[in-house]
């Protein structure tokens, strides 16, 4: 299920970093409160910006308890602290120009960026909502970034029983789960068996939202 990374030939412009926000992003309600912003392309250069973080992000791998076991965290992780140099200044303009756009509306900045790195198509995460500390009480706001290979990014009701949604994200697309959406919504991004390049995400959150 290895699949090399194949950059995106619409990555090829002379201009780097994040585009603009405004109204380039697309917002698509969904039940319960929740919404969902999608801007797909918006980091230019997002295929160097891949490789840079491939090589220089400290990643680690973990183990967590599962039921009676020990088992491998299927991907690779690196989590930066509020007061932590982010590994790339294009991460840092990316959480200003966020910032700037959802100030109003989320109240408070975004604090925080976790890194997954998705290696093929073993690597995965299972359904779940950001619910360690604020996000199981409070709206609020997680913004993703997906550089690399697309991969499908799935939401569906808390606890299943409705609609899944399907977004593939990868080559510099964001979207940005807000309202109720860690509370009344869960997101996951599958296993598949095709041959599929890696992928990195970058979450951004406010304080006390994991």
């Amino acid at each position: 299920m290895n699949g090399a990374f194949q950059g995106s030939l619409l990555d090829l412009c002379e201009e780097t970093g994040p585009g603009p926000l405004g109204s380039t992003v697309k917002r698509i309600p969904l039940a319960h409160g929740a919404w969902v912003d999608v801007r797909p392309g918006w980091i230019r250069g997002a295929d160097a910006l891949f490789e840079r973080l491939a090589e220089v992000v400290p990643w680690h791998a973990e183990r967590r308890h599962m039921y009676d076991r020990v088992v491998d965290v299927p991907r690779l992780l690196k989590f930066y602290e509020e007061q932590e140099p982010l590994p790339d200044p294009m991460l840092a303009a990316a959480k200003e120009a966020l910032n700037a756009h959802y100030a109003e509306e989320l109240g408070e900045p975004f604090r925080t960026a976790g890194l997954c790195f998705y290696r093929d198509g073993r690597d995965s995460v299972a359904w779940h909502g950001d619910r360690i500390g604020r996000g199981s009480t409070e709206d609020t706001m997680v913004a993703i970034i997906s550089v690399g290979t697309p991969r499908s990014l799935l939401l569906r009701p808390h606890g299943g029983g409705g609609p899944t949604l399907r977004h593939d994200l990868g080559h510099g697309d964001l979207i940005v789960m807000g309202g109720s959406c860690q509370r009344t919504w869960e997101h996951a991004i599958p296993k598949t068996s095709r041959p599929v390049g890696p992928r990195i995400s970058i979450q951004f959150r406010p304080r006390g939202v994991r």
